[in-house]
């Protein structure tokens, strides 16, 4: 069986100086390998074809076959890098908590423990007829969050 790290590790060598970054690597039992990468501005349909021809150039077929895949983390996908909270500061998202709760805001900010979500509330004010929105920042350790992913809206 291929190990993760071969994997990991050449494709990692191989994006070191371009812009991409890798996201995920999966080996399946038979072999199968995805190859999950990023870019801050978007991956182009070459940069996938160019990883893969390098991958194939190192491993050895007739030693062990394998069925490879290298894509772009999808835009509807669940963050599975820090460096993809960054890409998406400024943008609207949707978190699930581990403890069930969802969060729908702007991703204000992230560092190497979590994020900060701005989120948009209405509340009725005591004595007030109508409800007022607020805005509020909550915090998030990466270690609470079930999943984080990109929110799609068409208006």
């Amino acid at each position: 069986m291929i190990e993760k790290r071969l994997i990991t590790d050449l494709a990692e060598e191989y994006l070191k100086d371009s812009p991409d970054y890798l996201v995920d690597v999966i080996v399946g039992a038979d072999n199968t390998i995805t190859v999950e990468i990023d870019n801050d501005k978007g991956v182009d349909i070459e940069e996938c074809v160019s990883l893969s021809r390098h991958l194939e150039s190192k491993l050895d077929r007739d030693k062990e076959d394998f069925e490879l895949t290298v894509t772009s983390a999808g835009l509807t996908s669940p963050f599975k890098t820090q460096r993809q909270y960054k890409k998406f500061e400024g943008k609207e998202v949707e978190v699930l908590g581990k403890n069930g709760q969802k969060a729908t805001g702007f991703l204000k900010s992230s560092d190497a423990e979590g994020f900060t979500l701005t989120v948009t509330k209405k509340i009725k004010p005591e004595g007030a007829k109508r409800k007022t929105e607020i805005t509020e920042d909550l915090r998030f350790a990466f270690e609470e969050v079930k999943h984080t992913k990109y929110l799609i809206r068409f208006k």
